[in-house]
């Protein structure tokens, strides 16, 4: 752990623990028997003015508006400078132009669906202080759980139903054996699953010496081998490599099980996300998986925004940032001009946030900031790839299940969600559009480079309807079958696309709005909310964070950490942004240590077996 890292996470909760079951059925089922505490902010009244500090905040994605509140609750004078006319970035929603009519808003559109997941704890108490009229809880009572997860199968084959049903009983002391553990993780998969008995076996055993490794061995060894040999799917069944590998990595995080990071996908997706979540430390009772009950600039974004400017905070929307001037050791000012062009301006503050996603931010570090700090260079190897939705406006209600859709046989790793059924303080008809859609199907294509069922060509190398047509398919493949039409044709009205996706079917397609992947050795070039500069910092899901992954919750937390070094900085006596990380049953503290021990020998971890 960093100097850094142990500063900021001062004051951890010390969280619940849930019980990880089996019910009836197949079912991965957890239990609350504890909340997790608010994070204690000063209130806009009670916060001291900071001396007329000016902030100058980069971006106003969900890091950034992250970093804006936690600035502005602590009298911070800030303003956010952000590319596009609206905020929130890849997590906004947005008008489908057109398509309102007789008082109607139009159809909802976004860059894909967006899922919280009940580990998430830094970006829901965020949430909670964000104020809605009704709402106890602000914007987090707009959360609605899913029950069910589907794991469709293609070509006819049964599909994989997952229920996550809560349990009363928590564990007792000393339940969280690797004994224990190994019986869950092999009941899940023997309900769940249709894996022959030795793979499971050996998935269990894998998952096992990940959950025990310490985190010298996790940030060395496992950071370097990839998820794909680390659990050997080149040498097991294709129903194995599907669901184990591809359905884990691609599928979720637009990451290549081949090329992975082991410590990412185990620590992150299998641990949190699967397992830990529902043992322990998640976002009070909350359920794994969750949703908004709206589209997310109505649910969020825009009570977000109401409730920053009503804090003084400062938007200048349509403005790209072109250059951070770093003279004399520190950031001077940020040259900007209008999104269409223009010209330029440069516009000053006492420090300065980044937080623009990864690929746009490094354009902006010139020669003489990157001299300052290596880590800026380093950010030139990390990656990123195209993981964007459609949606798909039906005519019928069509929730196909109550919670998210994997079509695990999909080339082109298909996910999805039937969203007006969610959307429970709206009527879908009434208020969007013309009054013919019902529905709204969200899906993400995240394999953008395989080739298709229809066309036999990648979503690259489509046009844009071609990738509808394509994407329809690759769904109804999933979800049509055992004797059940669930997705019709002439139910379908309408689709969108981002607009940030240009030049498809062209010989130069672009995404403006990419996402880092997590491929081996990305920890060693995500750098921290600290540089070397005094007066400016970084955040966004690239910044290194606990979540170490590409999400919202890392964006958040990012922003905390960003405002925690600037707070630092400048010698402020506010109180520093709370730092919720992952949890980690104490049970599992004594394997790491003698794996530990282990590491430091040259010895592999004790279930590790080969």
């Amino acid at each position: 752990m960093t100097t850094e890292h142990a500063q900021q996470s001062q004051g951890h909760a010390t969280p619940s623990r849930r019980r990880f079951l089996t019910a009836a059925g197949g079912a991965v089922a957890g239990s609350v028997t504890g909340a997790a505490g608010l994070a204690a902010a000063p209130t806009a009244a009670a916060a001291p003015r900071a001396a007329g500090k000016r902030v100058a905040v980069l971006g106003g994605g969900v890091s950034g508006l992250s970093a804006a509140h936690e600035l502005a609750e602590r009298g911070y004078a800030v303003t956010v400078y952000e590319y596009y006319d609206h905020l929130g970035g890849k997590a906004r929603s947005m008008d489908v132009p057109g398509t309102g009519t007789d008082g109607r808003k139009p159809l909802p559109g976004e860059h894909g669906f967006r899922f919280f997941p009940g580990f998430y704890r830094n970006l829901p108490d965020t949430m909670r202080r964000i104020p809605v009229p009704g709402n106890a809880n602000g914007v987090h009572d707009n959360l609605r759980s899913g029950t069910e997860a589907l794991f469709a199968r293609g070509s006819g084959r049964p599909d994989l139903h997952f229920p996550l049903r809560r349990v009363t009983t928590p564990p007792a002391p000393g339940d969280i054996t690797p004994t224990w553990l190994r019986d869950q993780i092999l009941s899940v998969l023997d309900l769940g699953t249709r894996l022959p008995a030795h793979e499971a076996a050996y998935f269990a055993d894998r998952l096992l010496v990940h959950l025990t490794s310490c985190d010298a061995r996790r940030e060395d060894q496992w950071e370097k081998t990839a998820w794909w040999d680390f659990i050997r799917a080149g040498e097991m069944s294709r129903e194995y490599q599907v669901v184990l590998g591809i359905g884990q990595t691609r599928n979720l995080v637009a990451t290549r099980a081949e090329i992975a990071s082991t410590r990412t996908v185990g620590r992150v997706i299998i641990e949190a996300l699967l397992l830990w979540g529902l043992l322990g430390g998640m976002d009070g009772d909350a359920d794994i998986d969750r949703v908004l009950n709206a589209p997310t600039s109505e649910a969020w974004i825009d009570p977000w925004e109401r409730r920053l400017r009503s804090l003084g905070v400062e938007f200048v929307l349509g403005t790209q940032v072109r250059e951070v001037v770093h003279e004399g050791g520190r950031v001077t000012g940020v040259r900007v001009s209008a999104r269409d062009g223009g010209q330029e301006r440069t516009v000053t503050a006492d420090h300065y946030v980044s937080a623009l996603p990864v690929e746009h931010a490094r354009a902006t570090w010139g020669r003489s900031l990157r001299a300052a700090d290596p880590q800026f260079g380093r950010c030139d190897a990390l990656k990123t790839d195209w993981m964007t939705g459609v949606q798909f406006y039906l005519r019928t209600p069509t929730p196909v299940v109550h919670g998210h859709i994997n079509c695990l046989d999909s080339p082109w790793a298909v996910t999805g969600i039937g969203q007006a059924q969610f959307w429970d303080v709206r009527d879908f008809s009434r208020d969007y559009g013309d009054g013919q859609a019902h529905d709204c199907l969200s899906a993400i294509i995240s394999e953008w480079d395989k080739p298709g069922i229809l066309y036999g060509k990648t979503a690259r190398a489509c046009t844009k309807e071609e990738i509808v047509a394509e994407l329809w398919a690759q769904l109804k493949d999933g979800v049509n079958d055992s004797g059940r039409t669930t997705l019709r044709d002439e139910d379908r009205l309408g689709w969108f696309m981002d607009p940030a996706v240009t030049g498809l079917g062209g010989p130069d397609p672009q995404n403006r709005e990419q996402l880092l992947i997590h491929p081996t050795g990305t920890l060693y070039n995500r750098p921290s909310a600290k540089t070397a500069v005094p007066n400016f910092f970084l955040a966004g899901d690239y910044v290194r964070t606990d979540v170490d992954l590409a999400t919202m919750e890392g964006a958040n937390e990012s922003a905390r950490r960003a405002v925690n070094a600037l707070l630092d900085a400048d010698g402020s006596g506010s109180e520093r942004c709370r730092i919720w990380e992952l949890f980690s049953p104490p049970e599992m503290e004594p394997l790491k240590r003698v794996d530990e021990l282990r590491y430091r020998l040259g010895l592999p971890n004790t279930f590790d077996l080969g």
